[in-house]
């Protein structure tokens, strides 16, 4: 698969499920402003990876919040597996910490096959963290501070997304063509 095929879908996905169901109230107005960073990872093994994730914290925190104000670190192949990626999670969250960015940057994580704890695989519940490859998301702590802020239920986002889901359901979400 090209990159572009990898940013096609990833922007599909963040246009029609993201953006278009409002699972993250914020996204939009950062991606309309081109203020999302698309990174497709090459990564062989886990060690490059966090490599490319060194580098995009820099890149990230040394770059003013109106050119980038967070970034999608895609990798289309190399975390197949969710547990295997989930695993990898607590690793990339120590890079955060060396980097002195704990309280500065966060990292959230989306997966093909993201699973919920005590769920089962086909729950839509799963849905809100599933994209179309594993995608390390990281965010500046300050921009999402002041999402939340101007957002009076930011609380509910969660609980508001499981209710989205579960009115589109399994069909509904198949036919986003994701």
């Amino acid at each position: 698969m090209t990159d572009d095929e990898v940013l096609t879908q990833t922007r599909h996905w963040l246009e029609k499920a993201v953006i278009g169901l409002n699972l993250c109230p914020f996204a939009k107005a950062v991606y309309v402003k081109n203020q999302v960073r698309l990174v497709v990872s090459h990564a062989r093994h886990a060690d490059d990876l966090l490599e490319e994730l060194d580098r995009e914290l820099d890149l990230l925190v040394a770059t003013p919040a109106q050119e980038v104000d967070t970034t999608l670190l895609i990798h289309p192949t190399l975390f197949g597996d969710f547990l295997d990626f989930n695993d990898f999670l607590e690793v990339a969250e120590g890079v955060v910490d060396e980097h002195g960015l704990e309280g500065v940057v966060q990292l959230a994580s989306f997966h093909p096959r993201f699973q919920f704890d005590g769920t089962e695989p086909d729950d839509i519940s799963n849905y809100t963290n599933r994209a179309p490859f594993a995608i390390l998301h990281l965010l500046r702590e300050g921009s999402v501070e002041r999402a939340v802020a101007a957002f009076p239920e930011a609380d509910a986002i969660f609980e508001q997304n499981i209710a989205t889901l579960e009115k589109l359901g399994l069909q509904g979400w198949k036919a986003l063509g994701l």
